[in-house]
């Protein structure tokens, strides 16, 4: 007797369901996401070459019906992310040496591509004109230079898409992974909106060390330090990207970021 599909939560995308020991994603057709991307072929390509790495949940298949993209995978019984981050930071490092695949884009690398992108997501916000000239003012000043040697990264590395069980942490929803910057995923994590989004408080500063300590890369926390007010910047007009298209809580998550840039960043003149 075939097992009765029992509906998934956390997903903002896509429909998920667990059929037994299995999860089947059926993925919606949407707008465009200006940051976050829902492409299933990159998600099956990420799991077929990541298996047996223990990052992954394991590939069962993938298709299309009725015009909608299909995945399935095994089930993990597990729970989102709540506490170590140290071992978010171990488990991000060990996929950032992983070889890369075929179909990957380039992700945003450097200050100057942020920026452009961030504005590009500001592009879409005409409705909340006095918000929008306020982010364009915040925006950081200076130049932090792109990265020679990219990584592949999870693109989208949040509480929700951490699965913690049997000691051990797995990453699901790999629908938009890069060759990129791999500070890029650091800042994803440590975005106090993703946070507040997804666990429902921002990570302490312990938390932040804790994490930054762990990573097994001086120099990219480095590189993440240099480019995380324009991180901020970018998730601040995600965030209100969001609350445009109804999401209220996102201009609290907004208002996270843009206090998250720092008093020491000086911001354009208006």
């Amino acid at each position: 007797m075939v097992a009765a599909p029992l509906p998934l939560q956390g997903g903002r995308s896509n429909r998920v369901w667990r059929v037994g020991d299995l999860v089947i994603k059926l993925y919606l057709k949407q707008d465009d996401n200006p940051l976050f991307d829902n492409d299933p072929a990159r998600e099956a390509a990420a799991l077929a070459a990541l298996s047996g790495t223990g990052m992954v949940p394991p590939l069962q298949g993938a298709g299309c019906f009725e015009g909608h993209d299909w995945l399935i995978y095994g089930h993990i019984t597990g729970a989102p992310w709540q506490q170590d981050s140290g071992h978010v930071a171990q488990l991000l490092g060990r996929l950032h040496d992983q070889p890369e695949f075929g179909g990957l884009p380039l992700g945003a690398n450097g200050s100057a591509e942020l920026e452009a992108q961030g504005n590009a997501i500001l592009s879409h916000c005409t409705l909340t004109t006095d918000l929008v000239a306020e982010l364009q003012r915040r925006c950081p000043i200076g130049q932090v230079p792109p990265l020679k040697q990219l990584a592949l990264i999870h693109g989208d590395p949040v509480p929700g898409n951490l699965l913690a069980h049997d000691g051990t942490l797995t990453l699901i929803d790999w629908q938009c992974p890069q060759m990129g910057d791999p500070s890029e995923d650091l800042a994803l994590f440590l975005s106090p909106a993703m946070q507040f989004l997804y666990r429902g408080a921002v990570l302490s500063q312990a938390e932040e060390e804790a994490f930054l300590s762990a990573y097994p890369d001086p120099r990219i926390v480095g590189r993440y330090l240099s480019l995380r007010p324009w991180f901020h910047w970018r998730m601040a007009a995600y965030c209100l990207w969001r609350c445009r298209r109804g999401n209220p809580q996102d201009r609290q998550a907004c208002d996270l970021e843009l206090a998250a840039i720092g008093q020491s960043i000086s911001p354009k003149t208006a």
